[in-house]
Parts: structure tokens; C-alpha cells; sequence
């Protein structure tokens, strides 16, 4: 296992992941520890199981054996609202934003601050959504015009800023990155690939999942390879190079 987490200290382990989707043994005794500070690059062809692998951990799916400890406790994560309790923020390349909703709206979601609280019943403070949602984006050098804009108009780059700034925000501890860079200009993809390389400065640590190996070398400081459900390669990125990685796809 690579050491490259800034003290090594395990924030997210994995052991013995198993999942079967009718008939299809998707995961097949998946270990994997991912340590504070890391930045992992995960990679695999269709069907090797990494999407299977960060929904267990996203709380989309549950596995049928093994566990999942979080900071050194053992954790169900029964749905994405429990992973962002624990810490667990996962952006995908199409559903992690409302179109329809402003961008204050998409910072908070879930989590929007009330003005009162009686009952679980409140109006929400829109001043102060609005206000620290402008800080979170400001914080990933994002300048979006106003907190009232719809992310329906922003580029797919720009909703991956807010994305990132929503989690770091609110203190996400991982950040999964599922393909951020589909479908993106080159201006923006490079920004989004600053972003991942930039996580372990803003105190996270980050799983970056893309088809493009450039982009996984250049952004990550760890490369795990997933084939036919099964981690088949773990080392630090210097350790490896795009050749050694194709041969075990």
C-alpha cells in the first residue's frame, strides 16, 4: 500500500467488498485503504467494478459482504445523505447539481441554514446562503456573477467549481470525482484537474475516477486499477506509468 497520505492515517478502509448485481459478481473481495491527504486515481474498464465500489462508499448501493469503517469505526452508509454525515461527498458528472435551482440553493442543498427552527420547521436565512455561498465559490477562485443565478446557465465547468466549493464548504473529508472532466472544455477540464490536485491543500482527500490516463497521472499521487471486480494494482503514481496500467486492463 502506498504511504502517500500526508501522516498515513486511514480515513476510509474497505475490506472484503463483495456485490453481485443478477448473477454478475461485480466486486469480488475488495480491500482498499484510503489515507488522509491522498489523491487517488481510479482506474478501470467498464464493468472492472470502480463505479460499483464508490457507490458502496457514496451510500448509493450497500454490499452484500464486507465493511466499510470510517475513521476507524465501522459505518453502514445507507444512503448519500449518511456518507455526507460522514464526510463522504461524491460528484458525479451529471446529477450532483439542480439545474433549476440557483447556485445558493445547490451549495446548501440538504443543509440550508434557518432563521428558526421549531419543530424541524423554519424559514430558511436566504442572507446567509447567499452570503457564504459566494464566499464557498469565491474560496475555488470561481467569480460567478450572483448566488441567484441558475446552475442551469453555468458551463458544465463552472458547476463543477460550485460542486467542489460546496464540499469543501462544508468540510467533506473525501471527495469522489466521478469522470468531473466528461464532456468539458480543455480550458476546463485543466481547471477541474487544479482543483484534484489542489484537495490535500484545502484538507481533503480525493478518489478521481476518469477514462483519461494523462489526467489521472497528472492529478493524482496514487493509482489503484480495478479489473473484472477485483483491485489488481495499488502503488504511487511514480511507480507506475500508462503502458504497465493498459497491460493489466
Amino acid at each position: 500500500m502506498s504511504m502517500n497520505g500526508q501522516n498515513g492515517e486511514v480515513l476510509v478502509s474497505c475490506r472484503s467488498l463483495d456485490k453481485w448485481y443478477s448473477g454478475v459478481h461485480a466486486l469480488k473481495n475488495v480491500d482498499l485503504d484510503v489515507r488522509r491527504g491522498d489523491v487517488i486515481g481510479l482506474v478501470g474498464d467498464n464493468g472492472a467494478g470502480k463505479s460499483t465500489l464508490i457507490k458502496i462508499m457514496s451510500g448509493v448501493h450497500a454490499p452484500d459482504t464486507g465493511e466499510v469503517h470510517v475513521e476507524g469505526r465501522k459505518v453502514e452508509i445507507r444512503s448519500p445523505k449518511t456518507a455526507m454525515q460522514l464526510g463522504i461527498e461524491a460528484i458525479h458528472q451529471y446529477n450532483s447539481m439542480v439545474p433549476t435551482m440557483t447556485i445558493a440553493r445547490n451549495v446548501f442543498m440538504g443543509r440550508e441554514p434557518l432563521l428558526f427552527n421549531i419543530g424541524g420547521f423554519g424559514i430558511i436565512d436566504r442572507g446567509k446562503m447567499a452570503r457564504e455561498a459566494m464566499a464557498a465559490i469565491r474560496d475555488v477562485e470561481l467569480h460567478l456573477r450572483s448566488p441567484d443565478a441558475l446552475v442551469g446557465e453555468l458551463s458544465g465547468g463552472q458547476r463543477q467549481g460550485v460542486a467542489i466549493a460546496r464540499a469543501m464548504h462544508f468540510k467533506s473529508k473525501l471527495l469522489i470525482l466521478d469522470e468531473p472532466t466528461n464532456h468539458l472544455s480543455v480550458k476546463e477540464t485543466n481547471k477541474v484537474i487544479n482543483y484534484v490536485k489542489t484537495l490535500p491543500d484545502q484538507n481533503l482527500t480525493g478518489i478521481f475516477i476518469s477514462h483519461n490516463m494523462h489526467h489521472i497521472f497528472e492529478a493524482c499521487d496514487r493509482i489503484v486499477v480495478m479489473a473484472r471486480g477485483e483491485v489488481v494494482l495499488d502503488c504511487p503514481a511514480d511507480q507506475t506509468d500508462i503502458d504497465t496500467i493498459q497491460d493489466l486492463l
